[in-house]
Formats: C-alpha cells, structure tokens, sequence
C-alpha cells in the first residue's frame, strides 16, 4: 500500500472516529487517527466537559488508546473536523505529540480534497526537547 493510499485510509479512520464526537458546549467535532510504525491504527475523537479545560482533544484520545495498547513510535496521525478544514492539532496535542517524536507526519484533508502532510517537527519548530 503506498504512503498516499495508506494516509488516505488514516483520514477515514479520523473521519469515522469523529461521528463519536461529544461536543455539547461547543458543537465542534474532531476526529483523528494515528498509525503506529507497526501499522496498527487507533482512531479517537474530542470529548468536550463543561469544564472546558477537562475537555480531551481527538488526537489525545487516539494517542493514549495507542499507548495504553504498548505502543510509543507513531508513523502519522490524521486529523478532521466536521466544520472547517486543515484541521490542525492544537497546542496542547502539539505538546503531547513532541513526547514521541518530530518525525511524525502530520496529515490534513483540503477543502479540495487533497491531503497534505507536514513532519510533527515543522509544527512545533522551537520544541522542548526532554532528555530521555
């Protein structure tokens, strides 16, 4: 399966992740889905409190699926929204992200259809890099 195929496959499993959305606040449905370099995939999606800073982010919820399975090293993560566009993490999930690497692909879907992915590194550019 090539990159393109298989990032595509990435978007959809975001996209069916996001019709589990619970956003009763704030209307706003994320999905997202990463892909372990194993090729196993864990899609989640943002789940909203009144308490907004108790809120969880898709890209968490997928990544912490993905870690309490025994899995560290991410391939790409996806991420879509119901309402907008190049829906890219926030900077929270960015923070969260850096814990395991810079070159994750990020991948987005265009209002054109196209996906476009960048390296997690270029999204957080000035990163605190922890000693490991």
């Amino acid at each position: 399966m090539g990159e393109n195929e298989e990032y595509r496959d990435l978007i959809e499993a975001a996209r069916a992740a996001l019709g589990r959305s619970y956003t009763p606040y704030c209307h706003y449905e994320v999905g997202s889905a990463v892909l372990t370099e194993d090729g196993t995939v864990f899609a989640g999606c943002n789940v909203e409190n009144a308490s907004y800073s108790a809120t969880i982010c898709a890209e968490r919820t997928a990544l912490v699926k993905a870690i309490s399975e025994g899995h560290t090293k991410f391939k790409a993560i996806a991420v879509v929204c119901a309402k907008a566009y190049e829906c890219w993490p926030c900077g929270v999930c960015r923070q969260f992200i850096c814990e395991f690497g810079l070159d994750v692909d990020v991948i987005v879907e265009s209002a054109d259809g196209s996906l476009k992915s960048v390296k997690f590194g270029e999204l957080l550019p000035y990163h605190w890099d922890l000693p490991r």
